[in-house]
């Protein structure tokens, strides 16, 4: 199985790119037709949720910026 890169765009998407499928809260899965790559809304504002539909442009401010999370608590 190919590794999955997800990529938090500044002021936009969760872009998914590799070998992934996507499930909804009963473990139902999204036909994505073959794709594998794709964006996931973030904002809220899609109406192709929870795919990106773009309209977070000019509505959304993160700068992604990464970082180190705190030690994993036992």
């Amino acid at each position: 199985m190919s590794k999955t890169k997800i990529t938090v765009n500044t002021n936009g998407s969760l872009k998914v790119d590799g070998d992934f499928e996507i499930v909804d809260m009963q473990g139902t899965v999204y036909g994505l037709q073959g794709r594998t790559l794709l964006s996931l809304c973030r904002c809220g504002r899609s109406g192709n949720k929870p795919f990106c539909d773009g309209s977070h442009k000019g509505n959304f401010e993160h700068e992604a910026v990464a970082f180190d999370l705190p030690p994993k608590k036992v």
